[in-house]
């Protein structure tokens, strides 16, 4: 195989990669604890991810329950996620932090299904652009005598339906992303 079709290969796999975890931010019916990611809790001076003080599990869809491993640190959890505005307020026994989330309204459904096509349109882009890239490069390679007009076209043709496997994966993960949005 080519390095230029390698090349494509391995840049298109990342953006594939880069759209799951853009997409996994997204909500959809079920909350998933990502949500918490940015949310940073001074840890006796340092900012540390919640993660990395307390369990965090979803025993409901639409609740998020946080453990703190030092109960003295549930202040301070608490006005981490109020600072960081995820779309809840936290409520706690003493014990553990619960997150309730709400039912998504139908119109916050059709803006999150908006906002995944833009990311869908967006990595399709960036895959268009890493053909561009490829083709570049092998254009100035034929020109530099470093390959032959044949190779090129052959190389072009196997990298045009890299990224059309690239560019239909990314469809087909928007829409199981879109359906899962909408699904009450």
């Amino acid at each position: 195989m080519s390095q230029y079709l390698q090349d494509a290969e391995n840049r298109i796999a990342k953006a594939l990669e880069s759209l799951q975890v853009d997409f996994f931010k997204i909500r959809s019916g079920r909350v998933s604890a990502s949500v918490l990611d940015n949310v940073r809790v001074d840890n006796y001076g340092a900012p540390a991810p919640i993660s990395q003080v307390a369990t965090i599990s979803n025993p409901e869809a639409r609740l998020i329950v946080i453990s703190p491993w030092d109960k003295s640190m549930i202040s301070s959890i608490e006005k981490a996620i109020q600072k960081e505005n995820i779309g809840v307020n936290p409520s706690n026994d003493g014990k553990v932090i619960r997150l309730a989330f709400p039912a998504l309204s139908k119109e916050r459904r059709n803006d999150s299904v908006k906002e995944a096509k833009q990311i869908a349109e967006n990595h399709k882009i960036s895959v268009r652009n890493i053909r561009r890239d490829v083709l570049d490069s092998l254009k100035k390679d034929e020109k530099d005598g470093l390959i032959s007009e044949n190779e090129r076209k052959s190389i072009e043709d196997k990298v045009q339906k890299a990224v059309d496997k690239g560019i239909e994966r990314i469809t087909e993960a928007f829409d199981k992303k879109s359906a899962e949005i909408m699904e009450i």
